[in-house]
Formats: structure tokens, sequence, C-alpha cells
């Protein structure tokens, strides 16, 4: 079974960078669709980006031009690089990994954006 673990959050000021990791075991993640999600407290989960198997990439239209989804499948990982972050950005941000109906979940990590 495939499990994902995502870290690189923390409290950063508006403006700032961070890198975020979502690291699969169990099994290879060469074969799925990887998503970042991200849910703000009161909120609904919303889809941030997403990288096909083939690498192709999307993103919503809050975050385009700032975040950059990437994977590297020689070491199991994806990763979600922001920029220029806002103080609505702030959520937890989870990876889901997902091929034919199946899903998988990680655990999220916390993104503050505050001065």
């Amino acid at each position: 079974q495939l499990q994902l673990v995502e870290s690189g959050g923390g409290l950063v000021q508006p403006g700032g960078s961070l890198r975020l990791s979502c690291v699969a075991s169990g099994s290879i993640i060469d074969i799925y669709t990887i998503d970042w999600y991200r849910q703000a407290p009161g909120k609904q989960r919303e889809l941030v980006a997403r990288i096909s198997s083939g690498g192709s990439t999307n993103y919503a239209d809050s975050v385009k031009g700032r975040f950059t989804i990437s994977r590297d499948n020689a070491k199991n990982t994806v990763y979600l690089q922001m920029n220029t972050l806002k103080p609505e950005d702030t959520a937890v941000y989870y990876c889901n990994a997902h091929l034919a109906g199946f899903g998988f979940w990680g655990q999220g990590t916390q993104v503050t954006v505050s001065s």
C-alpha cells in the first residue's frame, strides 16, 4: 500500500518561500497522478496543483505563477515550490496520489504565512 509523508511546512513571512515535499513508500509513484491540496480553517479542501504521470501540470488560478509542482521519480518524491507567499496561502497542505479511482493521502503539513 502506498504511504505518503509531507514535510517542509512552517511559518514564513509574506513574500517568502517554502518547498514542500511528499515522499512515497510502499510503491513506486511514477504511475500515479499526484495532487497537492490545501485546507484552511473553516474552508473546504481545495486542489492547488496537479502533476500527471507524464509530467503535465495544472494549477489553481490563485497560485498560478507562484507555485511549481515537480516530481523526482527516482526519489519517489513530489515537490511543491511556493514563492511569493501570501497570508491567504495559510493552510494545511496535503498530497494525494491517485490512479484508476484509487487514492492515497498523506497526513498534511501546516503552512502559516504571517508577519
